[in-house]
């Protein structure tokens, strides 16, 4: 047979190697440039002559090749990226190739107006959102937070609806019922208030914090015993009563008047009723005739009067130089405080003619004070009323670090005047030079006022230590607590005040919302 010789290029004859790449291949030179080699075209994996397949990016690394809050699509030879919901490129188109930086960016859906729909308040989140109810408004069918493309919840603004109707008063209201709205009640005649205050609030709970009792009936309990009289009375002590005195046999009436009436400040009119008795001497100018003579006894507690308010000053009409023992019997009530009662007892002995004694009295109280000559037998009664010194200030403690907040922290201890007396706290941001009148009723309640009333807080019920913080968007006591601008200086004064007498004392401090620092306290005291 004959041999087969090997095939070989000859001379003139080269291989065509570019005319054998696949479809999908370029024809390319070699590195070294001995001649040319087919590779598959980006997007392909191959031989480049007898296969050339598509590449699945999106199975090599989600993360590497398209980034973060991504999604890979692969397409014959190539592939794209887009944005998860929530985050959109940073190159703002639809679809991208990550190769020129594009990146997904968060999306601020509280920048789009009304998406969370009334009343709301939108909190961006890292790729979403969710929405709370804003200050006025609770939510309905539902529960915050919530998301206005899952669930069916809403807000919708709070409605206290009809104020109460309360025993024995008459209301006051302007038939707004929304948050922060006011209804006045005013007892009927005969009535006192026993809230110590008149105006209440439509609160975010969508009620009236109007307490079950408003007004009770005011009584002004037993009569007063007047020395050697009796009384004519019939058992009532509502306003309008009458009770009438009368003198004991033996003595006769030294006075104008001998009627006293209950009054509306639960107290029975004060009268000066004075019965003096007769001594019978008898002078015998011999065994069978005597002359008959009549002369004036004295109290044994004459022109009894009260000076500064606690101290005692009588005439004690007696033998020269005797011992007389006195049993002084002190009774407070108080017009504004139906539960309040101050009964105390004092015992004296004096051989003095003019008597003085100082009794600890309570501040703004009505005091009924008996004196009895134990001797004699013989009681003298006078009526005082006290006034109403400064309301006691809490002591403030600060924190030694700063704080992006204000929250401050009061320590105090009970006083019999904490059923009047209310702190206030005020906000006034600082804006050149600053005046500020502590006893100034004229402040207002407008955050953008120079200077506004952020917390109203009854003194009763805070007990012996509190904190609260300086715009927390809460209400206190038809206050709203306003959130604080942050950057901004504020001058914070705490006022402590009687809210019957406008008796007051202020103490504030200074610092720059998201810095508060400690500084000096200062107290200012008006009357």
């Amino acid at each position: 047979l004959p041999l087969r010789k090997k095939c070989s290029p000859t001379a003139g004859h080269s291989l065509d190697v570019c005319s054998s790449c696949h479809a999908n291949a370029t024809c390319d030179d070699k590195p070294n440039g001995s001649g040319k080699i087919c590779n598959c075209k980006y997007g392909f994996v191959g031989d480049g002559r007898t296969f050339c397949q598509d590449k699945d990016e999106c199975r090599i690394d989600l993360m590497k090749i398209c980034g973060q809050h991504t999604t890979c699509h692969n397409t014959y030879g190539s592939y794209y990226c887009t944005c998860l919901f929530g985050y959109r490129p940073s190159n703002n188109m639809a679809t991208f190739i990550p190769n020129d930086g594009t990146n997904c960016q968060d999306i601020d859906e509280c920048e789009i107006e009304g998406v969370c729909g009334e009343g709301t308040v939108c909190k961006n989140l890292e790729g979403g959102f969710e929405c709370y109810c804003q200050m006025g408004y609770k939510i309905h069918e539902g529960v915050v937070p919530f998301h206005p493309h899952r669930d069916k919840a809403t807000c919708k603004e709070v409605d206290c609806g009809l104020p109460p109707v309360r025993l024995y008063s008459q209301m006051v209201w302007d038939s707004r019922s929304k948050l922060g709205s006011e209804v006045l009640y005013r007892c009927d005649f005969g009535y006192r208030n026993v809230e110590r205050r008149s105006v209440f609030y439509c609160n975010a709970t969508g009620q009236w914090d109007v307490p079950p009792v408003f007004c009770q009936e005011i009584h002004c309990g037993s009569p007063v015993d007047k020395a050697f009289a009796k009384t004519l009375w019939d058992g009532t002590a509502r306003v309008g009563s009458v009770v009438y005195y009368e003198c004991n046999e033996g003595y006769y009436t030294h006075s104008l008047k001998n009627v006293s009436v209950c009054e509306d400040n639960g107290v029975w009119e004060d009268i000066e009723l004075i019965c003096e008795g007769c001594i019978n001497i008898k002078y015998c100018l011999n065994v069978l005739k005597c002359f008959f003579t009549f002369t004036e006894r004295k109290p044994p507690i004459n022109h009894l009067h009260v000076l500064n308010e606690r101290c005692l000053h009588w005439k004690a009409e007696k033998y020269k130089g005797a011992t007389e023992d006195y049993k002084i019997i002190f009774t407070g009530l108080r017009n504004y405080q139906t539960s309040f009662l101050d009964k105390r007892r004092h015992m004296l002995s004096s051989k003095a003619d003019r008597v003085e004694v100082c009794l600890n009295l309570l501040p703004v109280t009505n005091y009924s004070i008996s004196i009895t000559a134990k001797s004699a037998k013989f009681t003298a009664t006078v009526f005082t009323n006290t006034s109403l010194t400064v309301p006691p200030a809490p002591v403030v403690r600060y924190r030694e670090f700063d704080t992006p907040v204000p929250t401050l922290t009061f320590q105090r201890s009970p006083s019999t005047l904490d059923p009047i007396s209310v702190y206030q706290i005020f906000v006034l941001p600082v804006d050149g030079l600053m005046v500020f009148d502590c006893s100034s009723p004229k402040l207002s309640t407008d955050q953008y006022h120079t200077h506004y009333i952020t917390a109203q807080i009854q003194v009763k019920d805070v007990g012996t230590e509190m904190s609260f913080t300086v715009g927390d968007g809460r209400f206190y006591h038809g206050f709203l607590n306003a959130p604080l601008e942050n950057g901004r200086e504020y001058y914070i004064i705490l006022r402590s005040v009687s809210d019957v007498f406008s008796v007051c004392c202020c103490c504030g401090w200074t610092g720059r919302f998201s810095l508060f620092r400690r500084i000096q306290l200062f107290w200012v005291r008006r009357l």
